[in-house]
């Protein structure tokens, strides 16, 4: 991959403190060569299902499975179509599987797309899973939750407490269709850091928390402390997340880039349609024209001083009107003509939609916040490792206490790098514990 890509990602998953299955699930599409990342690039999926018994388990197993294999067949479209089409797709796999199964029934998931390409990142969302961009000490919401709580407050409605958080108003599988968000392209940057993930992450650790721990970090220690810092705020959910730090070869590009269609190219079709009416209304039009002529023999005699129309009109207005009525007609079949002629010639179908460099799809980022390394932030993550330390046992609890105090010496010292450092530890000591508790516990079962 070394000529490929410089990006370097972390997955993982953890069933949280509260969960006897986890209905998480999350893949990661790498493109093996230069020219998969120019086509398609990376795709970073997670999805977080819902339903009774495994039917969570499914909707997300099923829209990790289909979304990257469906993009990837796609490839040949432009990548907001092949990411809509996939997202689609997966969601009309996982509406079929559940109407045919009593136990599948009404299943759904969340489902947010991370696609890292030349030009930019994209963003296919649907639920309350979230894409973030992390540059420096700002941390951008690129994706919009499908959730109660957010749709009241576009309504400017005041969300009460009592409002339940979890609600989402949109997701793969209850509806045979779905309304898929398309996001970006957001300019990449080199070390520009991306996390996707699932509410059982955002909704125990802030968005500057997030943002702080994936910018000081490493990818994969970053996902370590964002997992562990959400069991230390116990983790009622399973918790899901994926972390990429765009390196020099992720950077976007400013030159040689074409716009994206964001509609399929209609096939040409095999015959032209040919205007009949358009074609019989230019052909009645000079009919009427060669008769209302006034130098045509019949209409000499009907508007002579002795002709019907002369007789009635008098000679000089009968001529009058017949030349007007002949000039009429004469213009309507040229009018007629012309019509029919550029109506032959017009292409069929809906005209090709297209977004053209620099332009967005979306209106993300959404929310933006600094994450800059500060005491309070700090204080704050090694004043929720220390509540946690009552839930352990004795041994564990010293060691964990231990850290935390180091945590706090070097916090009030100012050394904003050695505190991350010691913050970090006090976290992952915590989720040693519990991942020791578990082994514990599955040993004896």
């Amino acid at each position: 991959m070394g000529s490929a890509t410089t990006l370097e990602y972390c997955e993982l998953s953890d069933i949280g403190r509260r969960r006897s299955a986890n209905q998480d699930a999350e893949v990661v599409l790498v493109p093996w060569s230069r020219e998969q990342f120019r086509q398609r690039g990376w795709l970073f999926v997670v999805a977080d299902g819902m339903g009774a018994h495994a039917a969570g388990e499914t909707a997300s197993a099923l829209a990790v499975e289909h979304v990257p294999r469906i993009y990837e067949r796609a490839a040949s479209r432009s990548p907001p179509l092949a990411l809509k089409a996939s997202i689609e797709q997966a969601n009309a796999e996982i509406h079929t599987r559940g109407e045919a199964s009593h136990d599948l029934q009404g299943m759904g998931t969340t489902c947010t797309a991370l696609a890292i390409l030349p030009r930019g990142a994209i963003v296919g969302h649907v639920g309350d899973s979230r894409a973030y961009r992390v540059r420096g000490t700002t941390i951008d919401q690129l994706s919009r939750d499908h959730s109660l709580v957010w749709e009241l407050e576009a309504q400017k409605v005041r969300v009460e407490e009592m409002v339940p958080r979890n609600i989402i108003t949109r997701s793969l599988g209850p509806h045979p269709t779905v309304s898929v968000d398309l996001e970006g392209p957001f300019p990449i940057e080199e070390n520009d850091v991306f996390v996707v993930c699932s509410d059982g992450l955002s909704g125990q650790v802030s968005d500057e928390e997030i943002g702080l721990l994936a910018a000081s970090l490493s990818p994969a220690d970053a996902g370590a402390a964002l997992v562990g810092l959400a069991l230390v705020r116990g983790a009622p959910d399973n918790v899901t997340l994926i972390v990429a730090r765009a390196g020099e070869k992720e950077a976007s590009l400013d030159a040689g880039i074409s716009p994206w269609p964001l509609t399929d190219v209609a096939p040409a079709p095999s015959a032209r349609t040919v205007p009949w009416r358009l074609l019989a209304l230019a052909a009645a039009s000079l009919l009427v024209a060669l008769v209302a002529n006034p130098s045509s023999d019949l209409m000499k005699g009907l508007i002579a001083a002795d002709g019907a129309i002369g007789q009635s009109l008098g000679e000089g207005l009968a001529q009058a009107v017949a030349f007007s009525v002949a000039a009429v007609a004469g213009l309507l079949c040229i009018g007629s003509l012309l019509s029919a002629v550029l109506a032959a010639m017009a292409p069929s179908g809906e005209p090709v939609r297209v977004l053209p460099p620099g332009s967005l799809l979306g209106e993300g980022p959404y929310r933006t916040y600094d994450c800059a390394a500060t005491e309070a932030r700090l204080d704050g993550i090694v004043d929720s490792v220390e509540s946690a330390a009552d839930g352990l046992a004795s041994a564990e609890r010293a060691a964990l206490l231990d850290a935390v105090a180091t945590a706090r010496r070097t916090i009030r010292s100012g050394d904003m790098t050695a505190a991350m450092r010691d913050t970090v530890t006090a976290v992952a000591t915590y989720r040693q514990a519990v991942n020791d508790a578990r082994e514990r516990t599955s040993s004896d079962g």
